[in-house]
């Protein structure tokens, strides 16, 4: 039987890979509050798509913006996690529980691994701590969140952390939660549905310019959300299409555990 500790006894470590300053930042933030004590470590540029990686080639500094809100300084969402944990906390003690985000876009089926705000609870599990990220799904180029604001995130996340503080973290160790909320306001919104991560439909996009000395130099464009027809449990992207708020269960054993006897025939 756990233990009911009080909300305000709670610790929340936040982080998210679009930096320090973001609206998304602020907006987790605001909608935690209530929950527990909040600390932030966040990148101090953006850092998305930026995967699991951590900053090996050169120091990192913690710049402290005000009381328990630090800037990592040219830190990756990994890194932030993995120092505030051995700076600001320690093996005894321990936030309760680690939400990186509000993502301004997107990260669904494939894109998981790519993604700095769910590497930032890939990491967060790996060292023992429950995760969740949360990403606010967005439609042409994120435009609309300048008017739709992140009013259905904020909610979502505000829920289901309480849920989690009232009961338990509903996963085993090595296991975070990744939602995706969708681009409509609160009243829209038909509830939660657990899903599963979908298959993007990747493209390689890339524009090809020149400076103005005549230097040839490459930026990687914004593909469009496709999704390939797979049947199974409904998908992260069909749910966001229905107007639910997706949550997915994922792992870091990326064993393709169907194929080991086929291999084993095959070598």
């Amino acid at each position: 039987m756990s233990v009911i500790i009080p909300y305000e006894m709670k610790k929340i470590l936040i982080t998210n890979d679009d930096g320090f300053d973001s609206l998304g930042l602020k907006a987790l933030v605001e909608a935690l509050k209530p929950l527990g004590e909040i600390t932030v470590v966040a990148p101090t540029l953006e850092k998305s798509a930026c995967g699991h990686s951590l900053t090996l080639t050169k120091p990192l500094r913690f710049v402290e913006i005000e009381e328990r809100f630090f800037k990592l300084d040219d830190g990756t969402p990994t890194d932030c996690i993995f120092l505030a944990l051995h700076k600001l906390y320690n093996s005894k003690y321990k936030p309760d529980i680690i939400v990186s985000g509000i993502n301004k876009g997107e990260n669904m089926g494939e894109d998981i691994t790519y993604s700095g705000t769910a590497s930032a609870c890939m990491e967060a599990v790996l060292q023992g701590v429950p995760a969740i990220a949360i990403s606010q799904v967005c439609k042409k180029h994120c435009k609309d969140i300048d008017t739709l604001g992140y009013e259905l995130a904020k909610e979502s996340i505000y829920k289901l952390v309480k849920k989690i503080f009232d009961h338990d973290f509903p996963l085993p160790p090595r296991k975070f939660l990744n939602l995706n909320i969708p681009p409509i306001k609160p009243n829209e919104c038909r509830g939660f549905k657990v899903t599963r991560a979908g298959n993007r439909i990747y493209g390689n996009d890339a524009e090809v310019h020149k400076n103005p000395r005549g230097i040839e130099y490459y930026w990687i464009g914004l593909p469009n959300l496709e999704w390939m027809n797979t049947k199974g449990h409904i998908t992260d992207f069909e749910a966001v299409n229905q107007n639910f708020v997706s949550i997915t269960p994922i792992h870091l054993d990326m064993t393709s555990y169907n194929d080991i006897s086929s291999l084993e025939r095959w070598i």
